[in-house]
């Protein structure tokens, strides 16, 4: 049986259970529920705090979990000291940064006057090691949330914080500073060395398939045959489109994935080249 950690709460949890039941497993009904177990795939699931996963995938109690590659980084022993997690995966959602920030009115404009300061962080161990690396000495202010207040409230001169669109940032008054320590994103993690056993690898390509879908759609249309080559061209597919005759003398029906963002932009190019009927349907699930 293959057990799998997903994210209890916070903005990874429903986006994770959305994907994996798009990948086909069943995923709980309450919130309330801590497990569930999907017979179809013979696979349990337990939600657990996001900040945890890599801790219980770590010890070899559960074989894979979602988090955040920060939540990885934060609980991922020394070197030497004991087993690890580590990336499989990226999973395209829950796209974040780790950043620096202060507030406006103090001097603080780069990482490197930061040198000497207080910095408030829910991610000690992954703001040390940059600092480290850094070679930047200032005190890690240890917070469990609300970052954002510290230097309002005065443990702080400066914070280091996951930010998404940088609004709670600006609403406590503070200003990011410098480059990301670190982009963030959901990703699938299991033990370090440990052997991947087919159940992995069918979530691996089903997950694979999801993100694929969600990237591209099938895009039909009919074309003259003395302009297939250059519509072909537009619409490459992925090891190439299909092509039909069609009963009309002289056409051809062309079906090929297109990515999503390019979709609009391929149609307008197709239509002013002279193709019709042009369709665009999305897909649900692939296997590449």
């Amino acid at each position: 049986m293959l057990r799998i950690a997903v994210p209890n709460k916070g903005v990874l949890s429903e986006p994770a259970a959305a994907m994996l039941t798009e990948s086909g497993y069943r995923q709980r009904r309450s919130t309330k529920d801590l497990a569930v177990y999907d017979p179809d795939s013979d696979t349990e699931f337990f939600y657990l705090r996001p900040r945890d996963i890599a801790v219980y995938v770590a010890a070899g109690t559960l074989d894979v979990g979602i988090t955040g590659r920060d939540m990885l980084l934060e609980t991922a022993p020394a070197v030497g000291e004991g087993a690890a997690a580590v990336e499989v995966m990226p999973l395209g959602f829950g796209r974040s940064s780790f950043r620096f920030a202060a507030p406006l009115e103090s001097a603080i404009e780069t990482v490197a006057q930061l040198a000497g300061r207080r910095i408030a962080t829910a991610y000690p161990v992954l703001l040390q090691r940059y600092l480290d690396e850094q070679r930047i000495a200032a005190s890690v202010v240890k917070l469990d949330g609300a970052v954002e207040t510290a230097c309002r409230l005065g443990v702080a001169d400066a914070v280091c914080d996951v930010v998404e669109t940088g609004t709670t940032l600006r609403a406590a008054g503070l200003h990011i500073i410098g480059e990301p320590v670190l982009t963030s994103e959901a990703i699938l993690v299991r033990r370090a060395g440990a052997e991947e056993i087919p159940a992995v690898a069918q979530l691996r390509r089903r997950l694979r398939g999801v993100l694929v879908a969600r990237q591209y759609v099938m895009l039909d249309y009919d074309c003259p045959n003395d302009l297939l080559e250059k519509a072909t061209a537009l619409t490459p597919g992925l090891e190439g489109p299909t092509v039909s005759p069609l009963q009309t003398e002289g056409w051809s029906a062309v079906r090929a994935m297109v990515a999503q963002t390019d979709t609009n932009r391929v149609m307008d190019e197709l239509w002013e080249l002279g193709a019709r009927a042009i369709l665009v349907t999305s897909i649900h699930a692939c296997r590449l």
